[in-house]
């Protein structure tokens, strides 16, 4: 019988992949990767690598809804994800290079940023972003908030702060309520596609109104706001709490790591 976190970690405390519950995968990420677009990113999360590549602002047709009425409050957002045929372990071929998957994130990720960018600056526009998967191994809408985030820096849409996101779980099945008595359960971070397919996760982006570049005077006024959060396991309300909180400290340390990516590259510049 091959090995799973819910008949390991309460042996060991250890995941498949040898992290602790509180550990991140390793985060690498890159901006400005495509010099034809307005801005551009590459990040990886684990074996998940995403590209990211922004064009616009720019005039939307007339006619259309960017270009009508829907356009004149501000700029409309598209977003087309793209899963390629290798990224996973299913490798059915995709109509277009799309599925259902690769549609859900795309409405996901647009409802996300729609509503986080200051679109109300470019009138009758369209801000278009394509992400393609060239490896999904867990985290998938997670590491795709992320590097949109850094394409749209990297192309220099405002914002009020940057839109991190990142996954929790727990390491059994939490479908039932909390037993203070006999709760072997523990939270979990940044889950692995193994994981995702074998324990209940939430996926949480949370963003601050501090300014891109500025830094906290203390820990308390970093207000974290929870600007999405998607959830499809069974979950009993009773982990709910926990689950959340550890996703969004997940999503502070991910925002030092790409505040980090992108001041470096400033000072590169």
């Amino acid at each position: 019988m091959p090995l799973d976190t819910s008949t390991t970690y309460p042996l060991t405390k250890l995941r498949l992949d040898g992290r602790r519950w509180n550990e991140l995968r390793l985060l690498q990420a890159q901006i400005s990767t495509n010099p034809a677009s307005s801005g551009s990113s590459f990040l990886s999360m684990g074996n998940t690598s995403i590209m990211c590549s922004v064009h616009g602002p720019a005039e939307g047709k007339r006619g259309d809804a960017t270009g009508g009425a829907a356009g004149s409050a501000g700029a409309v957002v598209e977003v087309d994800v793209n899963v390629a045929g290798f990224a996973g372990v299913d490798r059915r071929r995709r109509a277009g290079g799309s599925d259902r998957q690769s549609s859900r994130i795309a409405t996901i990720l647009r409802s996300a940023f729609q509503s986080h960018l200051h679109t109300h600056l470019y009138p009758h526009s369209t801000i278009s972003i394509h992400v393609s998967v060239l490896s999904a191994d867990g985290s998938l809408l997670a590491a795709a908030v992320n590097a949109c985030t850094l394409a749209l820096v990297d192309a220099g849409i405002p914002m009020p702060g940057l839109l991190s996101a990142c996954t929790s779980g727990m390491s059994g099945s939490a479908s039932t309520p909390r037993d203070p008595r006999n709760d072997f359960l523990d939270p979990l971070l940044d889950l692995s596609l193994p994981e995702e397919q074998e324990l209940p996760f939430l996926t949480v982006g949370t963003t601050t109104a501090i300014p891109v570049g500025e830094d906290a005077m203390d820990e308390d006024d970093e207000d974290m706001k929870v600007s999405m959060m998607v959830m499809d396991s069974k979950v009993h309300c009773t982990y709910l709490e926990t689950m959340l909180a550890v996703g969004i400290d997940g999503c502070k340390q991910i925002r030092e790591i790409l505040e980090g990516v992108i001041k470096g590259t400033n000072r590169g510049v």
